[in-house]
């Protein structure tokens, strides 16, 4: 495994980490080239727990960014505090993150996953449950929250941003529809769906696909085995 890019994700990149707070890390590498025409191909994904790290293989992850994926996008988008591991195919991946954006793909991509957050809150009644179920129903109202905020900037825009302007606002947000507002999370979804009927977005309807397949393949041919030296 060769690590290209890593970097601290979730809330310590948000800005909204507390005392106790887990530390989330992402990553992408490359697996030798000649392993994948081998009877037992690279694993796609390594994810631990202790400590929380998720590492996805190049073809892997660019199919995630492509797709939209929030977690596997925001690595390119990362504080520069943020990052622990830059290599050259890596910095070259931070050069090319405009290029895995799409319109319809960040729309429904950030709307669906700030949309399974909003039924998870829905699941959980009205606030009256256990110290601990209320701190994991304001985590999910937070990242309602900030999922409807990054998505909706970066539909806007074509710029992610990763650590919050005003991370208290979401602490707040989270408080209150854990205590039982949960009409203002409803709200709040509603307002975006209409916000991304509306905005004119400067994102193109299809990624660009081939900057990244050029990626991907100069990755590729940086991880063949040395050719032979000559005869002696």
């Amino acid at each position: 495994m060769h690590l290209l890019l890593s970097g601290i994700v979730g809330s310590v990149a948000y800005g909204l980490a507390r005392p106790g707070s887990d530390v989330d890390r992402i990553g992408v590498f490359a697996a030798p080239t000649v392993a994948f025409h081998g009877l037992h191909p690279p694993r796609e994904s390594v994810v631990t727990t202790d400590p929380d790290v998720t590492l996805h293989e190049a073809a892997k992850y660019a199919r995630l960014a492509l797709g939209g994926n929030p977690t596997a996008t925001e690595l390119m988008w990362l504080p520069d505090d943020c990052y622990e591991t830059r290599t050259e195919h890596g910095e070259r991946l931070i050069g090319i993150r405009s290029a895995f954006l799409s319109a319809p793909r960040v729309r429904d991509a950030y709307l669906g996953y700030a949309g399974r957050q909003f039924r998870k809150l829905e699941s959980r009644g009205d606030g009256s449950f256990s110290s601990d179920t209320r701190r994991r129903t304001a985590k999910h109202a937070r990242h309602l929250a900030r999922l409807v905020h990054q998505g909706r900037l970066l539909y806007a825009t074509g710029v992610l941003e990763i650590r919050l302007t005003d991370p208290e606002w979401f602490r707040a947000f989270g408080e209150r529809v854990a205590g039982g507002e949960l009409d203002e999370a409803r709200t709040l979804l509603a307002e975006a769906e209409r916000d991304f009927a509306r905005i004119r977005t400067p994102l193109p309807e299809r990624p660009d696909e081939a900057a990244v397949e050029r990626w991907l393949l100069d990755v590729r041919a940086a991880h063949l085995p040395p050719e032979p030296g000559g005869a002696g």
